[in-house]
């Protein structure tokens, strides 16, 4: 009889944890996907179970987790630092693209491409030991807000995601970001922020060097991970395949096909897609940020999950809950 009554409380918490799962998510299909896939996979002597030794999900990070237009928040960064640092740089006043960071020129900044835009990152983030720049990320997020929603950049995170990554959390899933962000950028906030530690950060890596006991950055670029990179970087760091992927763009397809490629176990993945042009931006296939057109197309043929934003997500960001 304790047995019974043993079996019947762990269901009916179980059955309660999944009712109160994922909040700000208005009941569909994004949701009960989610939900479906997780109650499949904990569910122990059930084909579909996973250990939770292999229960690895996977997050990028820009347009994922937080907001991306109308360009990458560490782009927002590096312009701000060359603000910040322009007195011990006067060539910057006559070179691009610091000469349009300077003017405010946020579409003269986007013309100088990838060329010019590793140079304001290797100008902004190197040349000093990584405490040093982590401080100064951690300083901007302070005091900087973002140019059309005057909000701090950390208070555009997506409240929707962040349940999903407490959901899974609570279901013994360990979560990892794997952004084409920066890694040493990402470690300022996202331990504070997301709640994941810093050991689970997979980023872009500028080179770097040992010196007196603190470690250096340098202007020199080491690894991009983005792409096709995305899973190379998981098998270095991970050392295993996910069972759960979430992105936004073409750049996230490499990391959610390698989860998909996972014969062992099954796999969830999922596409945030970014159709509320009111209380965010709309946008995917023609965007210069966040480009998702192969990706959506395969998404759409293979049941992968589509999250309608505008539809399925009754808060974006947390300042939209109700107190």
């Amino acid at each position: 009889m304790q047995k019974i009554l043993l079996t019947l409380s762990l269901l009916f918490s179980f059955s309660l944890q999944a009712a109160e799962a994922l909040p700000s998510w208005n009941e569909g299909i994004s949701k009960q996907s989610i939900i479906n896939y997780v109650t499949a996979v904990t569910k122990e002597n059930t084909a579909d179970f996973i250990p939770v030794k292999d229960r690895i999900a996977v997050f990028d990070n820009d347009g994922t987790l937080w907001a991306e237009q109308p360009a990458y928040f560490q782009l927002f960064f590096a312009m701000d630092m060359v603000k910040k640092h322009v007195s011990e740089h006067p060539e910057w006043k006559t070179t691009e693209p610091f000469k349009s960071v300077l003017a405010n020129d946020i579409k003269g900044v986007m013309k100088s491409v990838e060329k010019g835009l590793i140079s304001l990152v290797n100008a902004t983030h190197s040349n000093m030991d990584v405490e040093t720049f982590q401080e100064e990320v951690r300083t901007w997020l302070k005091t900087a807000k973002h140019p059309t929603k005057n909000r701090p950049y950390d208070k555009l995170i997506y409240q929707p995601m962040m349940e999903v990554i407490q959901y899974l959390e609570a279901n013994d899933f360990k979560v990892y970001i794997v952004s084409g962000g920066g890694i040493d950028f990402m470690r300022a906030f996202v331990p504070e922020v997301y709640g994941i530690p810093q050991e689970h950060i997979i980023g872009s890596k500028g080179e770097v060097k040992y010196e007196n006991g603190k470690i250096i950055k340098l202007p020199e670029i080491h690894f991009i991970d983005d792409k096709e990179t995305k899973p190379v970087a998981i098998n270095y760091h991970i050392g295993k395949r996910p069972v759960a992927a979430f992105g936004n763009s073409d750049g996230d397809f490499a990391m959610m096909e390698y989860t998909e490629a996972n014969d062992k176990h099954k796999t969830l993945q999922l596409y945030v897609h970014h159709t509320d042009d009111k209380r965010e931006w709309k946008y995917d296939r023609d965007s210069h940020i966040g480009k998702l057109d192969k990706g959506l197309d395969y998404a759409r043929d293979n049941n992968w999950t589509i999250v309608d934003m505008k539809q399925e997500w009754k808060v974006i960001f947390p300042f939209e809950l109700k107190k």
